[in-house]
């Protein structure tokens, strides 16, 4: 099917253009371009014309259960989500036996400490209903009473439960009819549509590969999905022949298999996120410079089977300790891929990521969520490289950040914008955010809508590929892939572009 968009910008200040669209791609752009019978002719009125995005770290299932649970995200105390908590459970009590679930609390900054008691006395009444509440970074949950026992954690001492602690619990209550959960999924599927994403690298635990296969089968084609595979089921992914990249046969070319996904540490707000320097008013705790869960010993052999078998490591390492074991880890094994977060590195690491062909999969968002946090907890340690906020965040070769106007700067609510050089062009986000796995001039899904990005820069199609691409540098070049599959498993020898 052809589509032709008329009147499309493609940049600020730049004249209407005519966009052919054939099968699925930018066929041609030219001033005008007559259109031939059985076309579909769109009049943009000179809307923008945008290359698809993609979200290269996802947690889709969470995401889509977060939806449909109680927000706790607003809280800025242990009393507020209590007496949230209180009022959902007085006036929408779960069913039967299932237990009220709540999700974002971010107790790093808190005056006062989650504890399950504060849950039991807010609402004494229905203290015999489970409360779960899940940390907005995935990486601990807080239990009233009722849950502790449910739960097997009666006799903790706050009932606030930390990395593989707490995962049966998650695994628990996310367990839903397949039915219900595909609902709601395809429902959350058109929410990103909406929001012009075309593609996720899903990497909910432990792999949801055969789920949508299952869901776009059953007519959920909003998105291209990349599903990641976790160490449980690492072996069985081998044993069906799957390789990174590869599409899945009966998908139309909508799923595919991810990379192998490995996490090594906590997170910043939990305080599990694995560092060199002790996180302060830790002194004396059992874990004082958070958490190492998967030590070089077990790290290095996992990489190497999945590597070997054509699976591109994907590293959670938040914390300067554990990036750095990281990276040791990626050149013993000789493997290429992405460390995910990378939020807090050591200056020692930074050039290794181009050196060994490791791309730093930073998540902006991550800037306004841990901001605050960073500042307080890695005191005097966040200007280790530029970054949308914290400056703590380091991107990849090639993510380049320019001066801006303010209104583009990386912020949220009344806190001020950061730098004028940790900010970002109007253009950038969606030549950082897309995804292509094509030579230099392939153009991506185009996306057009409405609103108008003041100060944009025209935006380059052939941009190359950064920080949330699944590629890493060229082989040969050590820059930011312009030739195709840079740094994959079966990468082309040639680097033509670079």
């Amino acid at each position: 099917m052809n589509t032709l968009l008329r009147s499309a910008r493609l940049g600020r200040n730049a004249a209407p253009y005519d966009v052919l669209v054939s099968a699925g791609r930018v066929a041609r752009v030219r001033e005008s371009i007559t259109a031939e019978p059985g076309w579909e002719v769109v009049d943009l009125d000179g809307r923008f014309v945008l290359p698809g995005l993609w979200d290269h770290h996802v947690h889709f299932d969470q995401w889509t259960l977060a939806r449909e649970r109680v927000d706790l995200s607003g809280a800025e105390s242990a009393a507020a989500t209590a007496r949230l908590v209180a009022e959902r459970l007085r006036t929408r009590p779960p069913e039967g036996e299932l237990p009220l679930v709540g999700y974002g609390f971010r107790d790093a900054m808190w005056a006062d400490r989650p504890h399950r008691d504060l849950l039991d006395a807010a609402a004494p009444d229905v203290a015999h209903i489970p409360v779960v509440l899940i940390s907005g970074d995935l990486h601990s949950c807080w239990l009233n009473s009722a849950a502790a026992r449910r739960y097997g954690w009666a006799e903790h001492a706050s009932g606030v439960l930390r990395e593989s602690e707490w995962q049966p619990i998650l695994a628990d209550v996310n367990r839903l009819p397949p039915e219900v959960l595909d609902a709601w999924a395809a429902k959350s599927a058109a929410a990103a549509a909406a929001r012009g994403v075309v593609g996720v690298v899903e990497l909910e635990a432990p792999w949801q590969l055969d789920a949508w296969i299952r869901r776009v089968r059953g007519g959920n084609r909003a998105l291209r999905v990349a599903c990641g595979v976790w160490p449980s089921h690492l072996e069985e992914a081998i044993e069906r022949g799957l390789r990174s990249g590869e599409v899945i046969h009966g998908t139309d070319g909508l799923v595919e298999m991810g990379p192998f996904k490995v996490i090594t540490d906590g997170s910043l707000n939990t305080r599990t996120a694995y560092c060199h320097d002790p996180y302060p008013g830790l002194e004396g705790d059992a874990h004082p410079h958070g958490m190492l869960l998967v030590p070089p010993e077990e790290l290095v052999p996992l990489m190497e089977r999945a590597w070997r078998a054509g699976l591109r490591p994907a590293v959670h390492a938040i914390g300067d300790r554990a990036n750095s074991l990281a990276l040791d880890a990626f050149e013993r094994v000789g493997a290429r891929g992405t460390i995910e977060h990378a939020q807090l590195l050591d200056e020692a690491d930074l050039g290794r990521f181009a050196a060994l062909g490791v791309v730093a999969s930073v998540q902006p968002e991550h800037a306004m969520d841990d901001r605050d946090v960073a500042d307080h907890h890695w005191a005097g340690r966040t200007g280790r490289g530029p970054s949308p906020s914290a400056r703590c965040l380091r991107p990849a070769p090639g993510w380049c950040w320019a001066p801006t106007p303010r209104w583009l700067r990386w912020t949220r609510g009344s806190r001020s914008p950061p730098p004028s050089t940790a900010a970002v062009t109007a253009a950038s986000p969606g030549i950082l955010s897309t995804r292509s796995r094509s030579p230099k001039r392939s153009r991506p899904p185009p996306v057009t809508g409405g609103r108008t990005w003041p100060k944009a820069t025209r935006p380059t199609w052939w941009s190359p590929t950064t920080t949330h691409t699944r590629a890493g540098p060229c082989g040969r070049c050590r820059s930011p892939p312009r030739c195709s599959r840079a740094g994959g498993p079966g990468a082309r020898t040639d680097h033509g572009g670079c």
